[in-house]
């Protein structure tokens, strides 16, 4: 079951990214000095009383405009109410409504989205008294808050989650679910007609025809595989960073409904910006990935091809190089199944268990021989290891200064469970706890 999606629209200057931040609850980066991977990320997941959402932020919106920034800004709010499940639409306390705010009300009336109207900068009772104009842009109830002071937060969240779904009424699905995911235009709909033996997915070069992602099942050997294509570009836009923005959007959805992430690329593109944020997306959220660089057929090779990209790629990933890599052609079909038979393989990693007398000698024996540091000059002992859960697994540290153990050390023991035990194209979570 995939996570509501909350969007913040508003013109520019009403506290957005304020709020934005003050719901997700910290500030989130913008650049991040993780090694591999720039981030100008505009979303989040969060949750409110034990109900998870993904809040997307967005630039201010300007209804009318010729300035091409504006343009791009207004394009990307315009895709963030196409796919939110709920608006929250924030105007000014300070200035009253602004003609822009009417234009923009104007809009979200015509989405037919459950919208929700935030009074921001109403920082005291005395400002409440004042809410009764913003009546007049048609979207009911104001719900008055302060991003920046935190008042009232808690009661706005209790408004926005009070329709969410149950989280456990939906039966278990077993099947293996596949999500076919990656930029417009890079043969995800024609992996999907391969696999099926049929033209259910209208493939035509133009980004954007595929406009919601459709689940399709595949009989393979026996079993049901579920796939997910997800769409491509619901227009052709003129902002390159309005496509990339849409694209991610659209990933976030299937993803979280996803077994394994299958991030196609185009072999004549190689693995660009996009493709690292889209698989960036799945392994922060636990997800198994491989790797299928499509479009095989169309490329001058012979037998030392494959291995030079597969290197190349594999230093493009960095430290997502533990993420298998395939080389396919949807259009002649050449190795389609093999990634099925990949995605069932990474699958099975991702439910795996090592035995903690396992763990402990052999993750034991690397510590001895590579101690953790403490830049403090205090000891730092761990004691014992284990699995505590499978898909995705996560190893359990105790030791006696949990808080002390710094992210290269972490990354050590991530690399040492790998050499030991694979977990091929699978996120590996670690905790660290007290003993």
């Amino acid at each position: 079951m995939s996570q509501v999606l909350v969007a913040l629209v508003g013109r520019p200057n009403v506290g957005k990214s304020t709020l934005f931040n003050r719901i997700v609850g910290h500030r989130d980066a913008i650049v991040d000095d993780t090694p591999g991977v720039t981030r100008d990320r505009h979303y989040a997941m969060t949750d409110w009383a034990g109900k998870p959402f993904t809040v997307v932020d967005t630039g201010g919106f300007v209804p009318e405009t010729e300035d091409i920034i504006e343009n791009a800004i207004r394009e990307q709010a315009q895709i963030a109410i196409d796919e939110a499940d709920i608006v929250l639409f924030i105007v000014d306390a300070l200035h009253g409504i602004h003609p822009s705010d009417v234009d923009i009300a104007m809009i979200l009336r015509k989405s037919n989205k459950q919208v929700i109207l935030v009074v921001n900068k109403v920082d005291s009772d005395k400002r409440e008294s004042e809410l009764g104009e913003y009546y007049k842009l048609g979207l009911g109830d104001p719900v008055p808050a302060s991003a920046l002071m935190g008042r009232k937060i808690g009661d706005l969240l209790d408004v926005v989650t009070a329709g969410f779904p149950a989280q456990d009424i939906d039966q278990p699905d077993h099947r293996l679910k596949v999500a076919i995911v990656g930029k417009p235009n890079v043969g995800k709909s024609s992996f999907v007609n391969a696999l099926l033996q049929e033209d259910r997915h209208i493939v035509t070069d133009i980004p954007g025809t595929t406009r919601d992602p459709i689940d399709a099942v595949l009989k393979y050997h026996g079993e049901e595989i579920l796939l997910v294509d997800t769409a491509g570009l619901r227009r052709k836009g003129k902002i390159k960073e309005s496509v990339e923005f849409y694209s991610t959007l659209r990933s976030i959805k299937s993803i979280e409904r996803c077994d394994v992430a299958v991030v196609m690329i185009d072999v004549q593109d190689g693995l660009e910006h996009q493709d690292l944020r889209i698989i960036e997306t799945a392994v922060e959220r636990n997800r198994a990935v491989v790797l299928a660089v499509n479009k095989w057929d169309l490329i001058e090779k012979d037998d030392r091809t494959s291995r030079i990209l597969e290197k190349t790629l594999s230093e493009r990933l960095r430290i997502y190089d533990f993420i298998p890599i395939i080389f396919i052609s949807s259009r002649t079909k050449q190795r389609i199944f093999k990634v099925i038979e990949l995605a069932k393989s990474v699958d099975g990693e991702q439910n795996k268990r090592i035995a903690t007398h396992e763990l402990n000698t052999l993750l034991g024996a690397d510590i001895r021989t590579f101690p953790p540091r403490s830049r403090s000059g205090k000891e730092i002992k761990i004691k014992y290891i284990t699995q505590v859960k499978a898909k995705p697994p996560v190893f359990a540290f105790f030791c006696n200064e949990p808080r002390l153990i710094d992210d290269n050390y972490k990354r050590y023991l991530q690399n040492r469970i790998r050499e030991h035990f694979t977990f091929k194209g699978v996120p590996v979570v670690l905790t660290f706890k007290q003993k």
